[in-house]
């Protein structure tokens, strides 16, 4: 226990431990062993980040800011960030085994996102409108909505925290950052270089725990404007009912079962590379993961054993080793999902391509082999249900129709790859498409003028792109009256 590093919460521009002194383990997902303890935040805490967020938002220099000077502080934060791209991207590797070589990468390239919205940050307006009134002059005004709740996963948080933060903190709001209890360490580590950039203290507060009564106490606080939530049905759920308690506005992204769409026409190599990236970079483990693959009858051999073939020389291993291509899924819970859901297809007419076991000589951690199942039909769990971590369910297609009907037989939206040379046929089925994210020729592309987020079980509002500004302030209406004459009795009919 001595050996393990310890962290703080950032709160009101102080590094402080859990008022009650409790504690949580994190634990390396590629050795099975803590390495790290994390505050275990409790109601009393997060009061007092909300209530410095408040008084940040309210009286602090921050809320006489002008956007040029927030701008100014957005700006600083994205190169501080740059500077400090190995160290949080090693963290996150070690907190939530996802490969080095993508944590540092992203680290730096986030920059980019608090680049973009520094210059959004004295871009976005009211309007002047053309009233119906003699001698009235009306406009609008936007303005911060106060303070944001942002709640985020473990896989991908410095990603996570760049999209909401960023236009958050453009729009003039303050913010309380919710890390998960099970990888919390970068987004602390995030805190010291949101520190280095200058910020004043409350504008953004990191607090570390459980769902209860950590998360329940920050999503239902009366002070607390907004909700940012990514994750898991079950928790937007309750979260949607906590809202109940402060009328906050809730934006949910919340995963998805991706169909990977590959028609006959396709240039094979950019199709299986294309698969590859969706499905098995991240472990799978990423919202936007392409987990259904949908391919046409006449290329349907070809392609499964071209995907085979190379996912059987994807290199597993220490995420921390540059050799390495895939690294560990991030909890034992994960694992166990994941084994019984392949079980149950293989019982149920599925029919393992290749795959479906931990890799040999990987005694400690959870890791899990590439793995590919063809199935009859989408009625199988391991077809409908997000798994989050390195495993494709196959099934054929006939002609476009049925491959858009396929595509579409899913209670999630979030995102979808279409391979096909033809142009027209590409543009027929983005638009047939039931998602917020359509990638033709590629796949998990993002960057910060693109907005981000789904349709039904996938959530709802729009991360990144100008419209994420728009999402963080609310409009004001103002009337004035121009002429010189006092306005009329109000108990006098005309």
């Amino acid at each position: 226990m001595t050996n393990l590093k310890k962290y703080q919460m950032y709160v009101d521009g102080a590094w402080v431990d859990a008022e009650n002194g409790d504690t949580f383990e994190s634990v390396n997902p590629a050795t099975g062993e803590p390495w790290a303890t994390v505050p275990a935040a409790g109601e009393r805490d997060v009061d007092r980040a909300v209530q410095a967020a408040h008084r940040a938002f309210t009286g602090g220099p921050w809320s006489t800011m002008l956007p040029t000077e927030r701008g100014a502080l957005l700006r600083n934060l994205a190169e501080v960030m740059k500077k400090h791209s190995e160290q949080l991207g090693k963290t996150e590797t070690i907190d939530t085994g996802k490969l080095y070589s993508e944590t540092r990468w992203q680290a730096a390239y986030l920059s980019n996102y608090y680049h973009y919205y520094a210059g959004l940050a004295d871009k976005f307006h009211g309007d002047t409108l053309p009233i119906d009134k003699p001698d009235m002059w009306a406009m609008t005004i936007r303005e911060p909505l106060g303070i944001v709740a942002a709640v985020v996963p473990w896989n991908s948080q410095l990603f996570l925290v760049a999209v909401k933060i960023a236009p958050a903190l453009a729009a003039g709001n303050t913010v309380v950052l919710k890390a998960s209890e099970h990888a919390s360490a970068a987004m602390l580590e995030f805190g010291r270089v949101f520190e280095e950039a200058g910020f004043p203290p409350g504008v953004l507060n990191i607090v570390t725990g459980m769902g209860a009564p950590c998360g329940s106490a920050l999503t239902t606080h009366p002070l607390v404007d907004r909700i940012s939530f990514t994750g898991g049905l079950a928790s937007a759920r309750q979260i949607i009912r906590n809202s109940a308690e402060n009328f906050a506005e809730v934006s949910l992204e919340l995963g998805g079962k991706s169909p990977m769409i590959v028609f006959d026409d396709v240039d094979l190599d950019n199709a299986v590379n294309g698969i590859l990236l969706s499905i098995f970079s991240a472990t799978g483990q990423s919202c936007v993961a392409g987990s259904r693959l949908l391919v046409q009858d006449d290329i349907y051999d070809e392609l499964i054993a071209r995907v085979a073939e190379r996912a059987a020389h994807i290199r597993i291993g220490d995420p921390l080793d540059e050799d390495s291509q895939m690294g560990p899924l991030a909890t034992p819970a994960q694992l166990e999902r994941i084994e019984r859901t392949v079980a149950g297809a293989l019982e149920n007419g599925g029919t393992l391509v290749h795959g479906g076991r931990k890799p040999d000589g990987l005694d400690k951690g959870w890791y899990y082999e590439p793995t590919i199942v063809a199935c009859p039909s989408q009625d199988l769990d391991i077809v409908r249900e997000e798994l989050f971590g390195p495993v494709l369910s196959v099934i054929r297609f006939k002609d476009e129709k049925d491959a858009i009907r396929l595509a579409n037989d899913t209670r999630f939206g979030l995102a979808a790859g279409l391979f096909t040379r033809d142009i027209g046929r590409a543009l027929r089925v983005t638009k047939s498409l039931r998602t917020g994210i359509v990638w033709v020729n590629t796949y998990r592309m993002v960057s910060p003028m693109a907005p981000f987020g789904g349709f039904k079980d996938s959530g709802h509002g729009r991360e990144s792109g100008l419209e994420a500004i728009y999402d963080y302030t609310r409009v004001k209406t103002v009337w004035l009256n121009t002429s010189p004459d006092p306005i009329a009795d109000p108990f006098r009919m005309q």
